[in-house]
């Protein structure tokens, strides 16, 4: 189910290939590096095998897009349903409600979707999954497509049920860099986050996202020694945390907060419009960056520490296909 679902969180083959070992420590001494059968098999891959374009015809695919789809979009529906609740509230600290409450329902959430699809639900899991090489390249592209229609949908079923001022006022709960309210002689002020401070709060959330807890899923044998539930609710509460802390840093009225997911960004942006797509290139590649940034990082470190090495999609492994170099 796994190899065919692009499941980050759970793979048979590589369960079997590392079940008899236990999770290094640091400081252990790397062992020396041997090509095994296995790794040379994957230097003999052709182009469209390491991009996996027979993907783009697989019924088996499409069909796990559909949750990716329907999951974005309940996942969209309710974080902005919790935003724009949470934010119409009395309550005295509403940023650390919305977070404690999206870590919950996010993990809710991935656990419904992820034997579907391995649930992703989000374009960074799908594009940081293909550049490390647990899907591939075709796989991320239906994926990623698939969620922000889904996106759509979430805004779309969400605008049915609210009323136009609160459409107005919260703007759907999309994500915002800065917002225009009456200034004090009635003009027109604009209030909120700069474009470039936005960009890198995006990067840093995004890979600390990567890095505190796709990290555990991406290697099984963390996620094997954790278990797949406590993985899934460490990802749901790394997104609430870092909620919290980029609308609490900033303290700036009229920015939303780290989007850490474009798709939820884009599904609002797409039904409401308006000032949403101010800045909305942010939301997209800040994500990107930290992606990249984060592949390097697993390549650089040895590989005995990091356990999702040399599968067939690697983004490396298709350099070396399209420069004809083998090692």
């Amino acid at each position: 189910m796994a190899a065919n679902s692009g499941n980050v969180y759970l793979s048979m083959e590589e369960e079997r290939r590392y079940a008899s070992n236990s999770i290094q420590p640091v400081s252990s001494t790397p062992q020396s590096e041997q090509w095994t059968p296995e790794q040379k098999k994957l230097e003999s891959f052709s182009l469209s095998e390491r991009l996996g374009l027979d993907e783009f015809l697989s019924l088996h695919v499409w069909r796990a897009s559909v949750g990716e789809l329907f999951g974005t979009a309940v996942l969209v529906f309710l974080i902005d349903t919790i935003v724009i609740s949470t934010l119409d509230s009395d309550v005295k600290m509403p940023n650390l409600i919305m977070s404690i409450v999206l870590a919950i329902m996010i993990t809710i959430v991935l656990l419904a979707v992820h034997p579907v699809s391995g649930g992703h639900i989000n374009p960074i899991v799908s594009f940081s999954a293909a550049l490390v090489g647990l899907i591939s390249m075709s796989r991320a592209i239906i994926y990623i497509i698939a969620q922000c229609l889904g996106a759509v949908l979430g805004a779309l079923a969400l605008k049915a049920v609210v009323s136009g001022n609160i459409e107005r006022t919260f703007s759907l709960g999309g994500c915002t860099l800065s917002i225009v309210t009456p200034g004090p002689q009635g003009s027109p002020v604009t209030i909120g986050l700069g474009t470039a401070q936005a960009f890198w709060l995006e990067v840093f959330c995004s890979f600390v996202f990567l890095f505190a807890s796709l990290w555990m899923a991406y290697d099984h044998r963390q996620k094997n020694s954790i278990g797949l539930v406590r993985v899934l609710a460490i990802v749901g509460t790394v997104l609430g945390l870092l909620v919290f802390i980029s609308t609490s840093v900033t303290a700036a009225k009229g920015y939303g907060g780290a989007g850490i997911n474009p798709a939820r960004c884009f599904g609002p942006a797409v039904v409401r419009g308006g000032h949403l797509w101010d800045g909305h290139w942010v939301f997209w590649a800040g994500p990107a960056v930290a992606c990249v940034a984060f592949y390097v990082y697993t390549q650089i470190i040895p590989n005995d520490h990091f356990h999702a090495q040399e599968f067939k999609h690697d983004f490396f492994g298709i350099l070396r296909t399209v420069s004809g170099y083998n090692h």
